[in-house]
């Protein structure tokens, strides 16, 4: 029996046993569930008996669950009626992990009108002649990372490859000090790092606020720095000099929500996305192999491990008004989660939704990025990551092979994973 195969079978009695709980009593926001990886029957059942889903309680109060792909994209496009700016994008209301001193905001917590003008302001760093500059930059950082790997040793594919790759990218986007560039990876960490979103309540809130303002502290210096020389083409400069932004450093939690919106941004989706294709591939070896024998399809896959891995699990609106969605009433002031990584799994759309499929036709049709005004702004340039890397990878490595469990973190809005041993067989 391979190993997909088993995964089929223990994926068949996990359903059994979550068909067997009172719908109404379903939680998917219980962060073990995604250290488990244990989210797809879960999600499986909301989408073929209440695609809109209401929660009476939870640890975040209660809460509206979209769950399939098309319900999603109607929620995601009505900013008129589900806001962003109401309660924040997160399933944990926004003032229950802000201090008084620090109220973070960002444009991707803006409505229209406020949401476009930030945008725009930083929209450039990743438009497609600054992507055509950084390729060979890209590809060079790529190079020495895989160059300096230790074949035949098991080594953790995350810490040696998807955080030094998109901590490399990031220093290089904030023009900030290389041989600090960790810092960002470490800020971007405890961004999403609280309580009601990992479950874990040991999670010191006040030190998290003191190291975000050490945080504040050096992009305040950097903004200074970048506003008085000629403007450049690193994200702090163009906040700097833009004309909506140049005084977005006056308003403290602006200023830090956007800086690390950008920092989560970058990070994430690149992060999670390199360790996930990497156990996409050693879960279905066909795939690996058809990728061996055509890496022209290297672009599809890598919208296709996108989609399957999902990193941002959800993004969270607020109803502005009473409002009839899928057959059920939402009602203004209540808390609206559209799952991406329920839509992205959604049988309806993607055949084989819980298989990757290198070569699947609408890989592209995926809601990892989000759809509408909010759709992440740098899906290029992460896209652009990825493809680099597995086209430099294949170029050395015969399989980059799973050798031991995958580790995961409890985490209800960030897909994320700590863990991936692999050892390298070269070509």
């Amino acid at each position: 029996m391979t190993r997909s195969e088993v995964d089929m079978n223990t994926l068949t009695d996990q359903q059994a046993a979550v068909d067997a709980v009172p719908l109404e009593e379903i939680d998917v926001s219980r962060p073990e569930l995604f250290q488990n990886d244990t989210w797809r029957p879960w999600f499986a059942r909301l989408r073929r008996e209440a695609p809109v889903h209401f929660r009476a309680d939870s640890v975040n109060g209660p809460f509206w669950s979209i769950t399939s792909h098309e319900l999603i994209k109607e929620v995601d496009i009505n900013h008129e009626v589900f806001s962003s700016e109401a309660g924040g994008i997160a399933i944990v209301d926004a003032d229950e992990i802000n201090t008084e001193e620090l109220q973070g905001e960002s444009f991707i917590q803006l409505d229209p009108p406020r949401h476009s003008p930030q945008r725009k302001a930083v929209a450039p760093s990743v438009a497609p002649n600054n992507l055509t500059e950084l390729e060979p930059i890209i590809r060079e950082r790529a190079i020495d990372i895989l160059e300096n790997l230790p074949v035949g040793e098991t080594f953790n594919w995350v810490k040696e490859v998807s955080i030094e790759l998109t901590g490399r990218m990031l220093a290089t986007l904030f023009d900030f000090p290389y041989e600090e560039r960790h810092k960002l990876i470490y800020w971007s960490d405890i961004t999403t790092n609280v309580p009601q979103v990992t479950g874990d309540d040991s999670i010191d809130m006040k030190k998290r606020q003191e190291e975000l303002m050490k945080a504040a502290g050096v992009f305040y210096q950097l903004w200074h720095e970048r506003a008085a020389a000629p403007p450049k083409f690193d994200l702090i400069s163009m906040l700097a000099h833009g004309e909506d932004t140049k005084n977005m450093h006056e308003n403290p939690g602006l200023f830090l929500g956007t800086l690390l919106l950008l920092i989560v941004g970058g990070n994430d989706t690149t992060r999670n996305s390199i360790s996930g294709g990497v156990i996409a591939l050693n879960q279905y070896p066909d795939e690996y192999q058809k990728l061996r024998d055509n890496p022209s399809l290297i672009p599809n896959m890598v919208s296709e491990m996108i989609r399957w891995q999902t990193p941002v699990i959800h993004m969270r609106r607020t109803a502005l008004q009473d409002i009839e969605l899928g057959g059920q009433n939402i009602k203004k002031g209540d808390k609206v989660v559209m799952w991406y990584l329920s839509g992205n799994h959604d049988e309806d759309v993607f055949e084989e939704a819980d298989r990757l499929i290198i070569d699947r036709p609408n890989a592209r049709a995926h809601v990892a990025f989000g759809f509408g005004i909010h759709r992440c702004m740098g899906n290029r340039l992460a896209e652009m990551q990825l493809r680099i890397l597995w086209e430099e990878i294949l170029k050395r490595f015969h399989t980059v092979e799973l050798v031991d469990e995958v580790t995961r973190l409890p985490n209800n809005f960030i897909r994320g994973i700590k863990d991936v041993p692999v050892r390298l067989h070269p070509i």
